[in-house]
């Protein structure tokens, strides 16, 4: 019967094969951990993106409706003020005619708000002092409810755009982040396509760097 003939390869090319096995793998750890990665901090950016995004709407929409019933507040309140100012011109020209039944009906139809003022200006006695103000609405005691509630609302609107303003800022950057979490997929994705060791490596080296960077920007960016 003819023998059997057993080959043996070299001990050093079996040593070979094994540490290329290993290093092919350790390559792929690390790909598909820069995948896993990658894929939870695009989650991540994508879902702070859709949070501010939603917050800047709503601020936009608070600083419209606040700027709406600050133009509301302000028409009432030149409304108001050309009432006073009316009731006044005709309070006064009964007064200077000596006509104390007309003027004292003008004086009834006095708004709340307009009177401490007028009461101060009389108490100044302006028929006689020329250096008193010419009118209850120069002094410093004439306040107008609606006039300070429309320059408190317009405060407010200012504040809530500037909120949403920073808002969409946030919400851009988080999607600008996410282009390069995007380049970490794509050069570890494609580092599994090629046989050269070496041009793997600068793959997966690119990869890190993106990563980094990412991940950089993610730490330091507000959340919501």
């Amino acid at each position: 019967m003819p023998e059997h003939v057993h080959v043996h390869a070299p001990h050093e090319l079996n040593e070979g094969n094994e540490a290329e096995t290993r290093r092919e793998r350790t390559l792929e750890i690390i790909a598909a951990f820069l995948l896993a990665l990658t894929t939870l901090a695009i989650a991540w950016s994508g879902y702070q993106a859709a949070r501010w995004s939603g917050l800047q709407a709503e601020r936009y929409t608070q600083a419209s409706a606040a700027r709406s019933l600050a133009n509301r507040a302000e028409v009432d309140a030149d409304e108001e003020r050309l009432e006073d100012l009316l009731n006044f011109n005709r309070w006064l020209e009964a007064t200077s005619a000596g006509n104390r039944e007309i003027a004292v009906l003008y004086e009834r139809r006095f708004r709340d708000e307009f009177r401490p003022a007028f009461d101060a200006w009389i108490a100044l006695d302006p028929l006689i002092d020329t250096d008193a103000p010419p009118s209850p609405q120069d002094m410093r005691e004439y306040v107008i409810a609606d006039a300070e509630e429309s320059e408190r609302l317009e405060r407010i609107a200012d504040v809530r755009f500037e909120q949403g303003r920073e808002a969409t800022e946030n919400a851009d950057q988080y999607i600008f982040t996410t282009v390069f979490f995007a380049a970490v997929l794509f050069f570890s994705g494609i580092s599994l396509r090629f046989e050269w060791i070496r041009l793997r490596l600068v793959m997966l080296g690119l990869a890190v760097v993106f990563l980094m960077w990412g991940l950089v920007q993610l730490i330091t960016m507000p959340t919501h």
